[in-house]
């Protein structure tokens, strides 16, 4: 079998080691680091993250910290969503876009101080980003990448583990809020996020040499909710409809298109990027948009590694950019980004494998 040999443009990640001893058995790639994106048993993983709960190493979510006096304003040329109303200690859900109204990213902004931001992106380059964004407008900023990893705590009963290591109060954080805490002077911000719609929280540490710590102390807590390792699920992330950037999305792709409309400002100042695009983009109505398909027939496999053709009446409309076997819904199922021609009960043909697939057209989520 062929290996990945070592290198030092492909990090690993402060919980490495802890995944390694928990039986990890497949990575992917994701902002220059390795995440985990398997255990083995796919099914006892989704089930953890539907009906217990579930650990993720998702220190791949990188931050992008923009800290000193004209912080807010990069962070909002940044962002196409208005930003004024974030108070310290809030988090917010924001596209962000070239200057064509194309998105780049759509990172959960975090408001540590008035003049301190993280972005925790997506996978893309959003340092370099910033970095050229901020010099060009002369704003007195500094651009870095702090030592910050997430390690994830998701589904119905992440909760009730979170309080049992850091007290009963964190079931009072909001969704997107976010507060300090320790354990075993072990530093970290506890946010309630996550890639999921099964609930929990994204435990920010903030030192690095403590992961396996972190780890050990999270799984030994957690065994009696029947903790164990997981990762972003595949499955449940398309149930949901939760938009994955780069993999449901391409070079030409706007918000609109992949149901971010409420999470864009139109009426921001012009010099935040990608907004007068968007302005006209909205006034000519997108191209494409994104729905949910249900197929006929298919492997019950989950995932696939490519786009694949969307045909009506032998014509390609567009693509269905994932897929996989649901077993909510008991059948195989995926988004579709596809020209707005192309609407909800109409159906379909999937291209894989050069076989057409019978399927119906819906709406999302899902579930």
């Amino acid at each position: 079998m062929a290996e990945i040999g070592p290198n030092t443009r492909l990090r690993t990640s402060p919980f490495y080691e802890a995944t390694l001893n928990e039986g990890v058995t497949a990575f992917s790639p994701y902002n220059r680091m390795l995440m985990p994106v398997s255990y083995g048993d796919p099914m006892a993983e989704y089930d953890r993250l539907m009906h217990g709960v579930s650990m993720w190493d998702v220190a791949v979510q990188r931050q992008v910290q923009i800290e000193g006096p004209d912080a807010a304003r990069l962070a909002q040329i940044l962002s196409v969503r208005d930003l004024s109303g974030c108070f310290p200690g809030q988090g917010k859900y924001v596209p962000m876009c070239d200057h064509r109204g194309v998105l780049i990213n759509d990172p959960v902004v975090l408001k540590i101080a008035d003049d301190l931001f993280w972005l925790s992106i997506a996978d893309n380059n959003m340092l370099m980003w910033a970095r050229g964004i901020a010099a060009e407008r002369g704003l007195n900023v500094k651009v870095s990448e702090p030592d910050v990893s997430p390690l994830a705590v998701q589904g119905p009963k992440a909760e009730d583990v979170v309080a049992s290591i850091f007290g009963d109060w964190v079931r009072t954080i909001k969704f997107f809020w976010f507060a300090d805490a320790q354990i075993d002077g072990i530093p970290v911000k506890i946010a309630r996020s996550g890639f999921s719609k099964q609930g929990g929280f994204e435990l920010y540490l903030t030192d690095g040499r403590r992961g396996v710590d972190l780890w050990n102390i999270i799984r030994e807590a957690g065994q009696p909710w029947g903790i164990g390792p997981g990762n972003p699920n595949p499955i449940e992330r398309i149930e949901s409809g939760l938009l994955s950037y780069g993999g449901d999305t391409d070079d030409m792709t706007n918000p609109f298109e992949v149901r971010l409309d409420k999470y864009v400002d139109l009426d921001l100042e012009d010099d935040v990027i990608g907004i007068k695009a968007l302005r006209r983009i909205h006034a000519d109505g997108p191209a494409r948009h994104q729905l949910g398909v249900k197929l006929d027939d298919w492997s019950t496999q989950t995932g696939h590694a490519t786009w694949c053709d969307v045909l009506v009446d032998g014509k390609k409309v567009g693509s269905m950019t994932n897929g996989g076997w649901s077993p909510q819904l008991h059948a195989v199922i995926g988004f579709v980004l596809v020209s707005r021609s192309v609407q909800i009960g109409d159906k379909v043909e999937v291209v894989r494998n050069g076989e057409p697939v019978p399927g119906t057209i819906c709406d999302l989520p899902f579930v």
